[in-house]
């Protein structure tokens, strides 16, 4: 299985994505590249979201389809942006946005209240009938600034401080990401419970 769906209409994903996945022999399809729309993400948790993605990516593809959900929480916020880290500051909201209402939604929080983590949640189906999708999720922990820094990433890189690091997410090149972020994580266990589950070919006569 090489040819993957993408079952994202998100730029910044699929850039990290086909950056990840390219390099292991994937040859990688936007689902807007194939015309096919995004389906109403109505789950309740990321795991939901992203089982629906794929789903729709594969039946209306005919492709094995990679869907992914992710989003930032603050457990001093109850999880949130969480689930609505895209519109967080309402349908259509740009990053510059949400960012700025992560930060009105924070202003009153201790330093010590600041902690953050960006979490991915990973699905692929071989076919939309698939009856064992691969779940995987993956974590990246760290604190959210006081102030946007960096003009790289997206999403809520400009406020993100990953843990140990002395720059935002967004001073961080790709390459650098592509080591330790939530999404990295979560394709690396994806990739390795693909493995897993490969069916050998069986041995011919001549054999």
């Amino acid at each position: 299985m090489k040819a993957l769906l993408l079952a994202t209409g998100n730029a910044g994903k699929i850039r990290e994505l086909q950056s990840l996945l390219s390099p292991r022999g994937y040859q990688v399809h936007a689902q807007n590249d194939l015309g096919i729309a995004g389906v109403a993400e109505t789950g309740r948790t990321f795991v939901e979201n992203a089982l629906l993605k794929a789903r729709h990516g594969a039946a209306l593809s005919g492709m094995a389809a990679l869907a992914e959900d992710s989003g930032l929480c603050v457990p001093a916020l109850q999880g949130a942006p969480g689930l609505f880290s895209a519109r967080y500051a309402g349908e259509g909201a740009s990053d510059a946005e949400n960012n700025q209402h992560l930060l009105q939604q924070m202003q009153e929080l201790q330093d010590t209240e600041r902690g953050a983590y960006y979490v991915a949640c990973m699905v692929l189906l071989e076919s939309a009938e698939d009856p064992a999708p691969i779940v995987v999720q993956g974590f990246w922990s760290g604190a959210i600034a006081t102030i946007p820094q960096g003009e790289g990433g997206f999403g809520y890189d400009p406020l993100f401080w990953p843990s140990g690091s002395t720059r935002s997410a967004a001073q961080w090149t790709l390459a650098e990401k592509n080591r330790v972020s939530h999404r990295a994580r979560a394709l690396e266990r994806l990739l390795t419970l693909l493995a897993e589950r490969q069916v050998p070919q069986p041995l011919s006569e001549s054999d």
